[in-house]
């Protein structure tokens, strides 16, 4: 191999372990979401169930489960609100009880989840982008390389999902 091949490869292995590196920060995008909940006309307050919407056939949805799952551990305090978890998969969505909300992983079915959720009146929140312009999530929320939030009026609306005036000065509606 040449010189200038190794370093192309070397460049390449650098920018990916740089954007391994970028990756959210499963802790962090919680706790934005606790407090993103936390502002909710009634919103929940003392201890409440977050429900983690996975898809056990995509690897990355159960990574990101898990890696949920262990951030919130035994309990995740979020101003007023205490979060427990507990996994769901996708595709039972619509039976889930007695949670507060939903977390959707990446890569599940935004759309499939997002109409579940709706029919039960459950806020779905998700780290990526894509699942709250799209509708599927009612907000979505990423702490890497910023903090950006982004709430989707109709789906928050469908829910009936109010959001206080102070956080909706803080967000990006679409």
């Amino acid at each position: 191999m040449s010189r200038t091949n190794l370093t192309a490869l070397g460049a390449a292995l650098s920018c990916a372990l740089l954007a391994t590196a970028a990756h959210a920060d499963p802790a962090k995008d919680l706790q934005v979401a606790g407090r993103g909940l936390t502002f909710l006309e009634n919103g929940p307050s003392g201890s409440g169930v977050l429900g983690i919407v996975y898809d056990p056939s995509k690897p990355a949805s159960v990574a990101e489960k898990n890696a949920l799952m262990s951030a919130i551990g035994g309990g995740l305090q979020a101003g007023a609100l205490t979060l427990t978890g507990k996994p769901i998969e996708a595709g039972a969505v619509g039976g889930a009880s007695g949670v507060v909300a939903l977390f959707v992983t990446k890569g599940v079915n935004y759309a499939a989840v997002g109409g579940a959720a709706k029919a039960k009146k459950i806020i779905t929140i998700g780290s990526d982008p894509e699942c709250a312009t799209s509708g599927g999530c009612a907000m979505s929320v990423a702490t890497e390389p910023k903090v950006e939030i982004i709430v989707n009026r109709g789906a928050a609306a469908a829910v009936g999902a109010v959001f206080k005036a102070a956080f909706r000065m803080m967000i990006r509606e679409v």
